[in-house]
């Protein structure tokens, strides 16, 4: 059994990593234009009072705004079936709140879904992506306010009457689990403190005050709004397809220790089940009352009226990021090692990238299998995965990244051996087709495309565009359908 001859091989983007243009044709400012560029080696920074001197990369990031044209062409040459990207919230809404959408904005995506289907390829599009609108933030205080609900599922209905005819796939959140943790910002809840905003140089994302009970309290909203979103979103097209998407971390006991098995066991729960078993099982499950108790988080904000939408609201799809795995132990005298978001301790027996992160192909497969145990009745689908690497232009204008195909073809392999195993694994959106804007990082530096951009950190570049080797593997793994790697 090898991969379905309907499989959706396809990338991933996220607007604000790539389109540019920020406020262009009537599109308002975002929490993701408020953040900084960075480096391994120095974080990004927070500075929501905008000046020249400080390097936003979201502001004008590969300019896809100005260059979807010819980059869906590239893609469709090798020969994608389905295309993950964002709607970028202030495009359609500028400041969140407002009572009519922004018409430029729509048409944007229009254009953009009648590109992808003049080739064949499926759109996939995530509604909210490591943004919100500026003023949400500002004004609310994000989604810690009850209002921004209505505010989301206002957005997300007009994208879903708009667009009804030309995207069947759907995301409501992207990476949801990591609004569980204390960055906030980044990830798109923006809990920003009254004091934050009243700073006028930048300081660090980790700088942001956190405040658990405002953090959960904001999070079960996103879930209130997701599942509204389902409902709405199965009303306006019973064929719509709207998934979760989650941060899939998966852990590693580091030794045999009782004690690391069970701290295994709870950070698992905390940062990967949880978030799922809301989405896809419409509760909250059991463990996590004795967490909230134990750390004194005051459940009073999880109604009846909100358990019912929940209920309702479960998504059609399972889909995920996976790039690593960490290992956990309650020995402090462990290595400990960086990674996406989050880091662990060091595993002995895996390799790491030039920024850190421990490269475990056979942990997707493994990650594959655990999902299905858990939710046997639900399609899985991988929505990122790829390499973060240093590319060099060479004197002819090749480039010529093997590391990066090497991290793919054993990822990918994994894939096929949990499809033989029974996974329902539908699809497969590499992360970063296109040179793009590092999330973690903020910097062009660390690339992970198929295709090379001429854009660089100090801002200089042409946006050119041109194919890296793994652009033509890519394009034979999607001809064959995954046989030949």
């Amino acid at each position: 059994m090898s991969f379905p001859k309907n499989f959706l091989w396809g990338g991933a983007l996220a607007a604000n990593q790539c389109e540019g243009a920020y406020l262009e044709d009537g599109k308002g400012l975002s929490t993701a234009d408020v953040i900084t560029g960075g480096s391994v080696n120095h974080p990004r920074m927070f500075a929501p009072n905008i000046k020249e001197e400080y390097y936003y990369p979201s502001h004008e990031a590969i300019d896809f705004y100005h260059h979807y044209k010819e980059d869906i062409a590239l893609f469709a040459e090798m020969g994608f079936k389905v295309l993950r990207l964002s709607i970028n919230w202030t495009r359609i809404f500028p400041n969140g709140d407002d009572k009519t959408p922004n018409e430029a904005g729509l048409k944007f995506y229009d254009n953009v879904f009648d590109e992808c289907h003049k080739y064949g390829i499926e759109p996939l599009v995530t509604l909210c992506h490591y943004e919100i609108p500026w003023n949400l933030a500002v004004k609310y205080h994000g989604f810690h306010n009850r209002k921004v609900i209505k505010f989301f599922l206002n957005y997300a209905v007009t994208c879903f009457e708009r667009y009804k005819d030309k995207v069947k796939y759907w995301l409501t959140f992207n990476e949801i689990n990591c609004s569980a943790m204390p960055a906030g910002a980044l990830s798109g809840l923006a809990l920003v403190q009254e004091e934050d905003l009243k700073r006028t140089e930048p300081f660090c994302l980790d700088g942001l005050k956190d405040v658990p009970q405002e953090r959960y309290e904001a999070l079960h909203n996103q879930f209130v709004a997701s599942a509204l979103a389902v409902q709405e979103g199965h009303r306006i097209n019973p064929d719509f397809m709207i998934g979760c998407m989650l941060c899939h971390i998966t852990w590693y006991p580091h030794t045999c220790n009782p004690k690391d098995i069970l701290a295994c066991q709870q950070k698992d729960h905390l940062f990967n089940d949880f978030c799922g078993d809301v989405m896809v099982r419409g509760a909250y499950p059991d463990y996590m009352m004795p967490y909230f108790k134990k750390n004194n988080i005051d459940t009073s904000f999880i109604t009846e009226g909100d358990k019912e939408i929940l209920k309702k609201g479960t998504v059609d799809m399972y889909t995920f990021s996976y790039y690593m795995t960490n290992c956990v132990t309650v020995d402090p005298r462990v290595e400990q090692v960086g990674g996406n978001l989050i880091g662990g301790a060091r595993n002995p027996y895996l390799k790491l990238s030039d920024w850190g992160w421990q490269v475990d192909p056979d942990g997707l497969r493994y990650t594959l299998n655990l999902l299905h145990d858990r939710y046997p009745n639900i399609p899985l689908m991988v929505v990122e995965n790829g390499f973060g690497g240093v590319d060099k232009v060479e004197k002819d204008g090749a480039i010529h990244d093997p590391y990066r195909i090497d991290y793919l073809k054993k990822h990918i392999s994994a894939m096929k051996e949990a499809v033989e195993e029974g996974v329902p694994l539908i699809g497969y959106t590499s992360w970063g087709p296109i040179d793009i804007v590092s999330a973690g990082t903020g910097e062009m530096y660390k690339r992970y495309g198929y295709i090379y951009v001429d854009r660089h950190d100090d801002g200089t570049g042409t946006f050119a565009r041109r194919p890296k080797d793994s652009f033509y593997w890519y394009k034979k793994v999607i001809e064959t359908n995954g046989e030949i790697l």
